[in-house]
């Protein structure tokens, strides 16, 4: 079975710093990243290159791709891709939401989704909350709180400016 595990945490509290950051450690060099950006919000990092695939490889080692229209089916076709060699056999699957995403649909879709039954399961949900800003934020968007209540595990970043 392949661990999933969902990144979330509201704008700008270090999701993608985060990220980043992991994949530049060997012990996650076979690990596929699925951007889930919302929207108009474009990409803030440079984690994916421009290209006219919707699968890039990474000079980590690892493969990385944006939802494009159904996370389900992004997820058939990345196991497609393993199985027929085109993809590198990747080890673990990171998605990582927009900072206004509510992650309960992309559990549920991730839970219902048969055609990759016995193949993916869902390790858990990290959520990443900014030390300095985390309670106003928390305090003034519904998708803040949603995020930190679906958590398996919080993340609190920025605690060097705290």
């Amino acid at each position: 079975m392949i661990p999933i595990w969902v990144l979330t945490g509201f704008l700008g509290s270090g999701k993608t710093t985060l990220l980043g950051r992991l994949l530049k450690s060997p012990g996650f060099s076979r690990t596929a990243v699925i951007i889930n950006e919302f929207g108009e919000i474009g990409l803030d990092h440079d984690l994916i290159e421009t290209s006219d695939e919707s699968f890039v490889a990474l000079q980590t080692g690892c493969l990385c791709c944006a939802v494009r229209d159904d996370l389900v089916l992004t997820l058939e076709d990345l196991l497609r891709r393993r199985a027929a060699g085109m993809a590198p056999p990747f080890e673990r699957v990171v998605i990582e939401t927009s900072g206004l995403a509510d992650p309960a649909p992309i559990l549920h879709a991730l839970m219902m989704g048969p055609a990759f039954a016995g193949q993916l399961v869902v390790a858990g949900v990290v959520t990443t909350v900014d030390a300095v800003n985390g309670w106003r934020t928390l305090d003034r968007h519904l998708e803040a709180i949603k995020q930190v209540a679906m958590a398996d595990r919080l993340l609190l970043t920025k605690t060097d400016f705290a």
